[in-house]
C-alpha cells in the first residue's frame, strides 16, 4: 500500500518511510492507527519507530503551534549582510537571542545570512530588524515580508 509522501524519505526501507508519512500528517497518531495504514500490528509500529528514533531519523516528537493563532500575523525573510570576517558561529549567537527569529541559515551570494523572522505586526517587524541592523556585525539588511506563504512542509 503506498503512502502518499513516503517517497520522499529517499533510502528508507518503504515501510519507514510510510511510518514516517503517517507520523509527518499526524504525529499524535497510535501505532494501532498507524499500524493500519501501513499494514503492521501497534507492536511492529512501536519497534520500527524505535529504531528510528535509535538511529536519529527522528530526532524529537514535537507541537507545531500556528503563528498567526498566537498572534505572530507577520513573517519576512531577512537577508543580513556583515562586516568582513563575521563568523557563523558569531552570527548564530546573536540570532538565537531573538524569539521572533525562527530560522538563521549562512548562505551563499551577496547576503551572509537570511533570517526567518515572525512578528505580531509590521511595527514589531521594524523594530525586531532595527535591532537586528544595530548589531556591532551588520553592515546592512534587506527584508522581504512574506504576504501569502505557497508550499509550508513540516
Amino acid at each position: 500500500m503506498a503512502i502518499p509522501g513516503a517517497e520522499v524519505f529517499g533510502p528508507l526501507d518503504p515501510l519507514d518511510a510510510a511510518i514516517l508519512a503517517v507520523l509527518v500528517e499526524d504525529g499524535r497518531a497510535s501505532y494501532a492507527r498507524i499500524g493500519a495504514k501501513v499494514s503492521l500490528s501497534a507492536p511492529a509500529v512501536k519497534r520500527r519507530v524505535d529504531r528510528l528514533v535509535e538511529r536519529g531519523v527522528i530526532d524529537a516528537f514535537t507541537v507545531r503551534l500556528d503563528p498567526s493563532a498566537l498572534g505572530w500575523r507577520t513573517e519576512a525573510f531577512v537577508e543580513v549582510h556583515c562586516v568582513e570576517q563575521t563568523s557563523p558561529a558569531r552570527m548564530r549567537e546573536a540570532f538565537e537571542t531573538y524569539p521572533e527569529v525562527v530560522a538563521a541559515s549562512s548562505v551563499t551570494g551577496d547576503a551572509d545570512a537570511v533570517l526567518e523572522v515572525r512578528a505580531r505586526d509590521m511595527r514589531h517587524l521594524e523594530q525586531v530588524v532595527e535591532r537586528i541592523a544595530a548589531e556591532p556585525f551588520v553592515r546592512r539588511t534587506r527584508s522581504s515580508v512574506i504576504l501569502s506563504p505557497l508550499v509550508r512542509r513540516p
